[in-house]
């Protein structure tokens, strides 16, 4: 037995920055086993059918003995996927080929038991070949076609986020729709990237545990084969010393095949196809895309805030964001993969009032711009403290360019609702921000938070 060479897989480095679609997708390893599968089918058609040309040949003649070659005559169909070298499965075939045509007579008690007894060896292993391939074709093919499925919607966000952080620097940053802003983008990127990679990791997993059995199969297959043969020596022992010793060459090729000569040797033709068992699991901060670090995609200021509403008018917990954009998102929280990152209210400051701050308190009067239907009303904020509530109000101030000059009060949803920000007059705003220090249309700065 010649010595085993090493078993290696192609390896990568866990400080490899991760693409959004990575180079080593498992749908194109589960292709490669889907195709190293037919030729191994293929392999034990061409034993199979030599076989029984073999069982045909003893039936009949010499001279028809010369078709048994047939099946055998050429390459093997999927030559690619066998090791050129001497001492695998295509030296086997060359063997074949050469011993067969010294063949001579047969008898029928010979033919007999090439159908009976050696035949059904390769007819079952045939039969695991195509069971192996279903098995390839309903698990990990099938979560194949669903990470690209993912990997499509993933790639169509990106180039979303792409085209409005474009529109974001083309316009200085005005008339962004709040379904288009870059935050938000950004965030839905995220979503469906989590998304992507839990399935790849998925398909990953699967893969590899194939890719880990292959190798046992392959020499399960080999083995297969040397027994077979074996076998088939044994049937035409009792034939003449001639026949005895030619087919005795064939079996003893197919002994000196290792069993890992044939996947040693793939392995190596296919490294930089094959997953690598030993590469980390892709994860979401590892992945790089276009306009992930874009200025328009930081929140200027972030953070969680109480706001008063509802009819009991209790103070409920949200997650805020302040965008460059001139947004103000709300948000049930900042989990952007539980659920898709869409907000509950987004307020465009610029149309918006902003009240002086009361403490912890401080009011916005403005429209959702999320809804078509929304009215003007007061949104009442509470801070986690005074000096987080002067934080949020500088940088919300900035932005709106016009302040009331009173501290926050207690409005209804009803009184609010009907008394618009446009009923501020001119001379008042104007005012009140020389007061407050704000200069209306001022450009929003990034806030260190």
């Amino acid at each position: 037995m010649a010595t085993q060479a090493t078993n290696t897989l192609p390896t990568r480095s866990a400080s490899d920055a991760d693409d959004v679609i990575p180079d080593d997708d498992a749908s194109e390893a589960s292709k490669l086993f889907h195709e190293r599968l037919q030729a191994w089918k293929h392999v034990c058609g061409d034993l199979e059918e030599y076989i029984t040309a073999v069982e045909k040949h003893h039936a009949s003649n010499a001279k028809e003995y010369e078709k048994t070659l047939k099946p055998i005559k050429g390459p093997l169909r999927e030559a690619n996927h066998f090791d050129q070298n001497v001492g695998g499965v295509n030296t086997l075939f060359e063997n074949l080929r050469g011993n067969t045509q010294a063949l001579a007579n047969a008898e029928a008690e010979t033919a007999k038991s090439l159908k009976s007894n050696i035949l059904p060896i390769f007819e079952r292993l045939h039969a695991e070949i195509k069971h192996k391939t279903k098995e390839l074709t309903k698990g990990v093919s099938k979560g194949a076609k669903s990470v690209d499925k993912s990997r499509s919607a993933t790639q169509k966000h990106i180039e979303l986020l792409g085209q409005h952080t474009a529109a974001f620097e083309h316009n200085n940053g005005s008339g962004v729709k709040a379904n288009e802003d870059p935050y938000l983008l950004q965030r839905q990127v995220y979503h469906r990237l989590h998304k992507q990679i839990g399935e790849e990791n998925d398909v990953r997993e699967d893969m590899l545990a194939v890719q880990s059995n292959f190798s046992q199969f392959e020499a399960h297959v080999v083995q297969t084969f040397q027994a077979g043969i074996a076998q088939f020596n044994q049937v035409i022992a009792t034939q003449a010393e001639q026949t005895r010793t030619l087919y005795g060459n064939v079996a003893g090729t197919a002994q000196n095949i290792p069993a890992d000569f044939e996947w040693n040797g793939f392995v190596r033709r296919n490294a930089n196809v094959l997953i690598d068992p030993s590469a980390p699991k892709r994860s979401v901060e590892n992945v790089a895309f276009p306009n992930r670090d874009h200025a328009a995609s930081q929140p200027l200021i972030a953070g969680s805030l109480e706001r008063k509403s509802g009819m009991l008018k209790k103070y409920d917990t949200g997650y805020y964001v302040v965008t460059p954009s001139k947004y103000l998102h709300e948000f049930k929280s900042d989990d952007d993969f539980a659920r898709d990152p869409t907000p509950e209210n987004s307020l465009y400051l610029p149309d918006c009032l902003t009240g002086a701050v009361d403490g912890e308190k401080f009011n916005v009067r403005g429209k959702d711009k999320g809804s078509k239907l929304a009215m003007t009303k007061e949104f009442e904020f509470k801070a986690h403290s005074a000096a987080d509530a002067q934080k949020w109000h500088a940088i919300i101030a900035r932005i709106t360019g016009a302040t009331d000059s009173v501290a926050p009060t207690i409005t209804t949803p009803t009184a609010t609702a009907t008394q618009p920000a446009e009923t501020a007059s001119p001379t008042s705003a104007t005012s009140t921000a020389a007061t407050t220090g704000t200069i209306s249309g001022a450009q929003p700065t990034t806030s260190a938070v």
